[in-house]
């Protein structure tokens, strides 16, 4: 398995760190970075290209890896599907919605099944055992849901230093972050979003909150960044929110009420699922998950603080990597998460920052209508 790398930053490392691990007859071929971070976590052999195209044509890899920042994913990914190469791309793909359709008509010529997309919530163990107990019916036809993303100053910081930062690099922090999230939401309810409403901005990360003491400080120095990143988070150039609030009404009648923010000193990643048979409530971050019928009987606890789900994205990246290599091997038909379902989380998560700045609802149907006419999911 010869893989071939564009992105030499924390994320792809780290993923294929754990894909060299799982898969030991996987091989790095070469890589592209114009601007290296940490390439000697590929291998000091591993030689380096001056362009994507010049990669492909050289390695004629089993897989591309694109793990470059947001804003130069859909240009990679056209690189490897007209050369016949499988491709594993992180999230969010696209970054506009313009982009997202290029990427549809594109993936309707050479096929979603060249594809794979990190979204890595998918192959977590709270949404297996949740998949598990909705094939039985245990929570009925889903009525609405409410849930959130909140992350730690340390985090947030690095967002408003990194370069995910800039809604032209990342797409915004609703695309670049919550799209796993709107992404979980879509497949619990088998639907995606018709109508969506959205109210934030910026309310933490401003310069009369900049911290007063070097303790408070080396916090928001916590998570490193390094491409066009800047020292301060408080004084950043950034243009992307640090706090949302979000409702969103499903094709199946089902709705949402999603909440995000920034500076959440002791974070969860909360959710709670409705239906008309039970209810499931779960975090991430605390690790459980309790799935309790309408007689209030309890159909599941479980505890995930056991270590299997510590570690990055709640132990899901090794499961997701587990998944991908079974895939690839052949062990297993098809992956948790396509990438259709990426494209349909991203535009959803771009019509949300839309009814944001215009202040108002926004019908998605002619987008999805736009969407289906390229038949896709047929």
């Amino acid at each position: 398995m010869k893989i071939a790398v564009a992105g030499t930053g924390l994320r792809p490392t780290h993923v294929l760190s754990i894909l060299r691990d799982e898969m030991p007859e996987a091989q790095i071929a070469g890589w592209y970075d114009p601007e290296p971070v940490w390439p000697d976590r590929l291998g000091a052999d591993v030689p380096r290209f001056d362009s994507v195209e010049d990669l492909l044509d050289a390695t004629r890899p089993d897989l591309f890896f694109v793990g470059s920042p947001n804003a130069f994913h859909l240009d990679q990914i056209r690189a490897g599907l007209v050369r016949g190469i499988r491709i594993f791309t992180e999230k969010p793909v696209v970054i506009t919605l313009e982009e997202s359709f290029e990427l549809a008509e594109l993936l309707a010529e050479y096929g979603t099944d060249r594809v794979m997309v990190g979204l890595v919530l998918r192959h977590s163990r709270h949404m297996a055992d949740l998949r598990d107990a909705m094939a039985e019916g245990v929570l009925g036809r889903i009525t609405s849901l409410e849930a959130n993303e909140h992350i730690a100053p340390y985090h947030g910081a690095f967002f408003m230093r990194d370069w995910r930062r800039m809604v032209e690099w990342s797409g915004g922090f609703m695309l670049e972050k919550c799209c796993h999230d709107i992404d979980l939401y879509n497949m619990i309810t088998a639907s995606r979003p018709v109508r969506v409403a959205s109210f934030g901005g910026r309310r933490s990360y401003l310069p009369e909150n900049a911290p007063t003491s070097n303790a408070e400080n080396e916090v928001m120095h916590v998570k490193p960044s390094v491409w066009n990143s800047v020292d301060d988070a408080f004084h950043s150039d950034g243009d992307i929110i640090d706090f949302q609030t979000a409702i969103l009404q499903y094709e199946s009648g089902a709705s949402l009420a999603f909440h995000t923010n920034l500076n959440v000193p002791d974070e969860h990643r909360r959710f709670c699922i409705m239906g008309t048979h039970g209810m499931a409530e779960g975090d991430f971050v605390r690790g459980y998950l309790r799935i309790t019928r309408r007689d209030g009987t309890v159909f599941a606890d479980h505890d995930y603080t056991d270590g299997a789900a510590t570690g990055a994205h709640y132990g899901a990246d090794r499961l997701m990597v587990r998944d991908i290599v079974a895939f690839l091997r052949g062990d297993r038909d098809s992956l948790p998460v396509g990438i259709c379902d990426a494209i349909e989380a991203g535009i959803a998560a771009l019509a949300l920052d839309q009814a944001r700045i215009e202040g108002r609802i926004v019908d998605l149907a002619p987008l999805w209508a736009r969407l289906d006419a390229l038949g896709l999911r047929q």
